[in-house]
């Protein structure tokens, strides 16, 4: 692939995106990102980080068009409906005109970011469900592409009212239970590779982690980050009872489907050192650990 080559990258102003933009903009990439208000604090600190603002709609197949002009690479990441913003049926909606414009531009190669519960058959969550479907629809198109699986992100961990301020710390895991999280900065540099050796990777299902932690290691890692005692404990059967989307996951969760599969010492192999829970909270989970930790309130965030 050639120097003046451009890549275009969904959901910039996210977290995936985000990331994804700033690794390839770190490896001397020319990049693009489909934005849509350049005026809003996240898109105009892309663009003053070099990357290119292509504004349009992801309702908007015509806009879709024009950010893909002259573009080699795609990134094609979605919201998903937890977020409040779009239903399970739009994100589908969305992901496919990002696939049909990528094939009517002659785009080279198109990678979209999934989900580690994604494609290992129905699940009975509508955002897992809608990911399959974006993945077969993806996969069917006469074009290179590469599905990428992330875990659950280290970052997600932070959210508002998982008790940390409060001594301790709530999340999906039974004490001596496995999770494989992500950390950002792994997913942007992974998914930067895989684009810039599409060959390498056509066709290919990667699932994404950095590392696998039990509820114990939770404990562990953030009572050491904090200076003082963090303990660790799964959701409540109260809480669970009364929310069903919390407890369908902790059930996914229990069946394995939410364990994450993937082969970390083949990532590690192929891409390089994977960051550990312990780096993260000493590199870039600093900041946000430590704002957890003194944040106020105790709302549960994952709803």
């Amino acid at each position: 692939m050639d120097h003046t080559e451009e890549f275009l990258v969904f959901g910039a102003t996210g977290q995936q995106g985000g990331a994804v933009a700033r690794a390839l903009k770190a490896k001397g990439k020319k990049v693009r990102a489909f934005v849509r208000n350049p005026e809003s604090t996240k898109s105009k600190a892309l663009a003053a980080e070099g990357i290119s603002l292509a504004i349009g709609d992801l309702f908007d197949p015509a806009s879709i068009d024009r950010a893909m002009v002259r573009i080699s690479g795609v990134f094609s990441v979605q919201t998903s409906s937890p977020a409040g913003e779009i239903s399970d049926a739009q994100e589908v909606v969305q992901g496919k005109a990002i696939a049909d414009s990528a094939v009517r531009q002659g785009v080279r190669h198109l990678i979209y970011s999934s989900g580690g519960a994604a494609g290992k058959g129905p699940t009975g969550m509508g955002h897992f469900d809608s990911k399959s479907e974006i993945e077969a629809y993806v996969q069917s198109l006469p074009m290179i592409s590469t599905i990428t699986r992330p875990a659950s992100f280290m970052e997600m961990m932070l959210l508002p009212g998982m008790g940390l301020p409060q001594g301790e710390f709530t999340f999906f895991m039974r004490p001596d239970q496995s999770m494989q999280m992500i950390a950002l900065i792994d997913l942007g540099r992974i998914n930067a590779e895989i684009l810039m050796a599409p060959d390498r990777y056509a066709g290919k299902i990667i699932e994404l982690a950095s590392a696998s932690v039990t509820g114990k290691d939770l404990e562990r890692a953030f009572t050491k980050a904090a200076g003082r005692p963090i303990a660790y404990k799964r959701f409540s059967e109260e809480l669970l009872a009364n929310n069903a989307f919390l407890n369908r996951l902790a059930e996914l969760l229990d069946s394995g489907l939410l364990a994450g599969r993937a082969d970390l010492s083949a990532l590690d192999k192929v891409f390089g050192h994977l960051t550990s829970l312990e780096e993260w909270l000493g590199g870039a989970g600093k900041p946000l650990f430590e704002a957890a930790l003194n944040r106020e309130g105790t709302e549960v965030a994952l709803r």
